[in-house]
């Protein structure tokens, strides 16, 4: 390059001095403020809101799953804004089934406060708050601990893992979205979650996408009210690709139980195939199945709501059958039943039986095997192995087992559909053989059905239609009461209708 004066000459010259000094002065300024974000993200408050009842702490209360599953608050809340299509016609989570009691989250999503950024994630209540109504124009009534049978978490988590890979999820379009749900961010808010916040989000997210879909899409959807309870621990904690898992473990999914009057539970076999005689150890694994992790866990919160469950009991049944029918009932249950599944008492629920919280082999109970099978030898291995490693949470009590618990029956007009899977839809059902009962139904409703459990109509089809014949939803099986004359089923029906 020629330079037409002395001057100019000079001034390339300094150019070439001053440029690597100016970018390493930029490099330097980068990392200074990427340090300081650091340890400001360090010096940042943490902590969870505390509620003073135990029903609102079981509802909203943190037990220590966000800091490493959950999504910023404001992230959450701009979510509808971002992706209308999958949030109609509600506009809120209520569209997947979530529920709502007045506070700005749904029930069963907590908040916790992570070096200085909200946090939220699932607690129990999410799988454990359902609603009723005496009919189809009535209020709907929540009541915490019956199973949660109008939550898609399916859907919920189809939602977030399409949202991994959504080009909407970009800092400038989840700003914009979180500006128009009136939780936009600060200047220097702003400045942490350009450089801490966003990544780290969008990375969480993908790694999650890429583990968890394989895994969906080799299932047939759960359905509302269900949910796979296992698998994806094996995929997400344990890191076991979705591939390695046999044709007869990765289809598992299950109904959510209630989880009403725990205390005389204690040293049954506990979970749908009785694979735990610990409430403790029992909790501690529902808690990491809600995104908890053995360094997040939050005892004292899970203890908490662990002493509150011990004498929790369902409200009272609103059927109403004619109480010599029901007495005849009762005389029928007891010579066929109450062996294996106690009764209900005129003052509560008895739980005294001789079989009561054993194994029924599955040679016996002869209901779909999906479940059990998605337990295996070696995840029960691993557990004991590596979860709360070297501490006094350690695991010690799962096992493997060959069949399906005999559970107490307390607040049955809650627990429908019935057995594990939730294949049967009323008490009525469950007392046909299984040809005769529905192969497709409708789950997810909460209107209260006069033959037992929640109305659930027929279908061919679409969002929420269960069908019999996919894996893991047979509604084979559990045939006693079902060879019972007409009357004497009849009168054990009304007995049922009670619990």
């Amino acid at each position: 390059m020629t330079y037409h004066s002395a001057v100019e000459a000079e001034l390339a010259r300094r150019r070439r001095l001053w440029r690597p000094l100016l970018v390493l002065v930029l490099i330097v300024v980068l990392a200074v403020v990427v340090l300081g974000i650091a340890v400001v993200l360090r010096v940042l408050p943490s902590g969870t809101p505390h509620y003073r009842s135990e029903d609102a702490h079981f509802r909203h209360g943190s037990i220590g799953a966000e800091p490493e599953s959950g999504i910023p608050y404001k992230v959450w809340m701009a979510l509808p804004e971002l992706f209308p299509e999958r949030f109609a016609p509600q506009g809120d989570y209520s569209a997947f089934g979530f529920l709502y009691d007045g506070e700005t989250l749904p029930v069963g999503i907590s908040r916790r406060t992570v070096s200085g950024v909200d946090l939220v994630w699932f607690n129990c209540a999410v799988c454990h708050t359902g609603t009723v109504r005496a009919n189809a124009e009535a209020a709907p009534e929540l009541i915490s601990g019956m199973p949660a049978q109008q939550l898609d978490l399916h859907g919920f988590t189809r939602f977030i893992l399409d949202a991994a890979t959504d080009p909407r999820v970009s800092p400038e379009s989840l700003r914009a979205a979180m500006r128009d749900s009136g939780n936009a961010l600060g200047p220097v808010e702003a400045l942490i979650w350009r450089f801490a916040v966003f990544p780290r989000l969008r990375e969480g997210m993908i790694d999650r996408a890429a583990r968890l879909s394989p895994l969906l899409d080799r299932q047939p959807a759960w359905g509302p009210g269900r949910v796979d309870t296992f698998n994806p621990y094996k995929v997400l904690a344990f890191r076991q690709h979705a591939r390695e898992l046999t044709e007869g473990e990765v289809v598992g999914a299950s109904d959510f139980p209630s989880i009403f009057l725990q205390g005389p539970r204690e040293g049954m076999q506990l979970h749908w195939d009785g694979n735990n005689t610990s409430l403790t150890e029992r909790n501690l694994s529902a808690a990491l199945g809600a995104g908890v992790t053995p360094a997040t866990a939050d005892h004292p919160a899970i203890e908490r709501i662990a002493r509150w469950l011990r004498d929790l009991p369902p409200p009272p049944s609103p059927h109403r059958p004619d109480p010599a029918v029901v007495d005849r009932g009762r005389a029928v249950y007891a010579h066929d039943c109450a062996g294996c599944h106690g009764w209900q008492g005129d003052d509560g629920y008895v739980f005294e039986g001789a079989r009561l919280g054993t194994v029924e082999p599955l040679s016996n109970v002869g209901t779909d095997r999906a479940r059990l099978d998605s337990y295996t030898q070696s995840f029960r291995d691993a557990q004991v192995r590596e979860l709360f490693k070297g501490t006094p949470h350690a695991f010690r009590n799962f096992t493997k087992t060959d069949g399906y618990a005999n559970a107490p029956l307390d607040g049955l007009w809650l627990r429908g559909p019935y057995l594990h899977n939730g294949s049967v839809p009323t008490l009525a059902d469950l007392l046909a053989p299984p040809e005769a009962r529905p192969p497709r139904f409708r789950r997810g409703g909460d209107v209260i059905d006069p033959q037992g459990g929640f109305v659930s109509p027929p279908c061919d089809g679409g969002p929420g239609c269960f069908d019999t014949a996919l894996r893991g939803n047979s509604n084979a099986g559990h045939l006693w009461g079902t060879g019972l004359p007409a009357p004497e089923k009849s009168d054990l029906l009304a007995y049922l209708l009670t619990f």
